[in-house]
């Protein structure tokens, strides 16, 4: 087969912008066409995209050369306002009607025979989700991993009111890669001059006062997403709310593809399961496995290592391109002789059961291996209800009425020690880890000391488990807090806490999922109002969704705090809006309250043990 390839063919959007596009075709004729629309050069090279047998990653003209030999076309675009492309990028925001005009554009091309599919990670996949979202005519099948908002607001820019801070350090990282920078040396000299770490806990970042003043179209985004706080109609539009719009996505099969320690570990469930309702009749798939952002090639995250089954490769298809070859030629090409890779409509890796302690990379032995399933969540599963014990218990039974108390304090926040992160590369670094602090790590004043020993962090556990305990899907929690200040923020962790060792060497507090609420916000998204100091109220935190057993002699447990820092913006008790001048931070004095009054608990998803 002959590659044709046909280099930054300018293709005119409906404002006049022309966005820059290459076209690798398979030769003469009609063929179907794979589109993949990119911030991050189309040319260029991304960490996700290597294979176990190949661990080197390979260029994006690389791996569409696989899909052409396979008789695609493979189209690949940079967005508006990078690379090679025209126009001034704001993130996410063009996204939808940009993907449709290609749409437009694509369908009327000779060497176009009418099947044309979406596939693309992170970015890649909002700009699938965006164009969805107003219908995506002609397209017939979509591979949307790692990304793909169901709601911005509640998950990837905004979580329970706070301010992720991966967009401060992805909008320093590619405002320096930006086509304006390229051709300005001085503006490029002004943004590496400044260090980021430095600038982490400024709170907030204001036109002419950031690392990216030299960069004004990104400062301008960053200051306005920071500052836009309350859930209102920016936050429904097309590109950022996925869920509100559900019902305008084609009927077309989807593969949703996603892991335990992503920012789109939430998104990817919820829009699965929004996208797999009664009245829809085409097939989706749902894959969420241990990994970080994109790392399906490989058995660990963070500092702990899930076992040889832990990869794509070699357990769910031979690779990444394998299967998304397969999940195409089946799903958009309808060809009977390949099988549907994935016969079941969800995939999850359950994380645990290995054996613990460290191998010889130094990484702690979790374990774990693939279960599938006909829904999401898991019919299997049976919600049961933790309470809170004022002992420090967290039990199924009933407890006594009372309280536990810490204090805030904004100038010395609880450490972010890994999770569900990306874009953070070495501030916010993502995955598993034992909570504990590091040496180097921002907000880690004592490098070594247990999260669970500080003053400002309540542990609830439960007794040493006596049988294995297998949690897999979603997972919220209902917490009865007062306060001394205006304005708090309650941060919940789960963890799988592996005992001591009989010889005394140090157990392992594996971090699983977190959840996050600003106080203020505990009556809605839409309408924050400040506490009133001493009064309780009850609090409804989502949490990211997981998949572990909990072995026998392990511990569940649940930390509480009121910061997870550099993850979330920290709170500084004033009641400011975002994006203005706190003020002097103040020391919140936050009560937690425990008992029939007052029910704290967490709702875990449990399946039966022998899954």
């Amino acid at each position: 087969m002959t590659l044709i390839a046909l280099h930054d063919v300018m293709v005119t959007m409906r404002d006049g912008v022309r966005l820059a596009t290459d076209i690798n075709l398979p030769g003469p004729g009609a063929w179907p066409v794979l589109l993949e629309r990119t911030p991050y050069n189309k040319r260029g090279t991304n960490h996700a995209d290597r294979s176990k047998a190949h661990p080197i990653p390979r260029s994006k003209p690389e791996v569409a050369a696989d899909f052409v030999n396979a008789g695609y076309v493979y189209v690949l675009q940079d967005c508006r306002g990078r690379f090679a492309s025209e126009g001034e990028f704001t993130k996410y925001v063009n996204e939808a009607e940009d993907g449709i005009d290609m749409l437009d554009w694509l369908r009327l091309q000779p060497w176009c025979d009418g099947r044309i599919g979406t596939l693309g990670l992170s970015y890649g996949a909002h700009t699938q989700a965006a164009m969805a979202s107003l219908g995506a005519p002609g397209l017939g099948a979509m591979i949307m991993d790692s990304g793909g908002f169901a709601s911005a607001y509640h998950s990837g820019i905004r979580q329970g009111g706070a301010y992720e801070l991966k967009q401060l350090t992805w909008a320093v990282k590619h405002a320096a890669l930006s086509p304006r920078t390229a051709a300005d040396p001085a503006r490029k000299a002004a943004l590496a001059a400044q260090d980021l770490r430095n600038w982490m806990a400024v709170n907030p970042w204001r036109t002419g006062h950031s690392p990216i003043s030299a960069a004004p179209e990104y400062e301008d985004y960053i200051v306005r997403q920071w500052a836009d706080e309350c859930f209102n109609s920016g936050w429904m539009r097309p590109g950022l709310y996925a869920r509100g719009h559900y019902g305008a996505f084609p009927d077309i099969p989807i593969l949703h593809f996603c892991s335990w320690y992503d920012p789109y570990a939430l998104s990817t469930p919820q829009n699965f399961q929004g996208l797999s309702g009664k009245d829809r009749r085409a097939p989706g798939r749902l894959i969420m496995g241990p990994w970080t952002h994109g790392q399906r090639s490989v058995t660990h995250a963070g500092e702990v290592d899930f076992g040889p089954d832990a990869t794509l490769d070699g357990t769910l298809a031979s690779d990444y391109t394998a299967l998304r070859r397969a999940f195409l030629d089946h799903h958009l090409l309808h060809r009977p002789d390949v099988p549907d890779p994935l016969p079941h409509p969800v995939s999850l890796f359950i994380m645990g059961g290995g054996p613990g302690g460290r191998n010889e990379q130094g990484r702690w032995r979790h374990g774990g291996r693939w279960r599938h399933f006909s829904a999401w969540p898991p019919v299997e599963a049976q919600t049961t209800a933790f309470h809170l014990s004022p002992d420090g218990g967290l039990i199924t039974g009933a407890v006594e009425q009372g309280t536990r108390s810490w204090d805030h304090d904004p100038g010395n926040p609880v450490p972010s020690i890994g999770g569900a992160v990306a874009s953070g590369g070495a501030i916010i670094p993502a995955g598993a880890y034992d909570q504990r602090e590091r040496e180097g790590w921002l907000a880690c004043p004592q490098p070594g000391r247990a999260l669970a020993d500080r003053p400002d962090i309540l542990v609830f556990r439960t007794p040493r488990l006596d049988r294995d305990m297998v949690v897999a899907g979603p997972i919220k929690v209902r917490l009865y807090l007062s306060t001394s200040a205006v304005d708090t923020d309650i941060v919940v962790k789960l963890v799988d806490e592996y005992p001591d060792a009989a010889d005394g060497t140090p157990g392992f507090a594996m971090n699983l999922c977190h959840g996050i609420i600003r106080a203020r916000f505990r009556d809605g998204f839409d309408r924050p109002r400040l506490m009133q100091p001493g009064q309780v109220h009850a609090f409804e935190i989502e949490m990211f969704p997981t998949a572990n057993r909990f072995q026998a002699g392990h511990h569940i447990r649940l930390d509480v705090a009121s910061s997870h820092f550099p993850h979330f913006d920290v709170n500084p008790g004033t009641g400011t809006p975002a994006g203005q001048d706190p003020g002097s931070p103040v020391i919140a004095h936050n009560t937690l309250h425990m008992g029939p009054l007052h029910p704290s608990h967490i709702l875990l998803p449990l399946l039966p043990d022998d899954i």
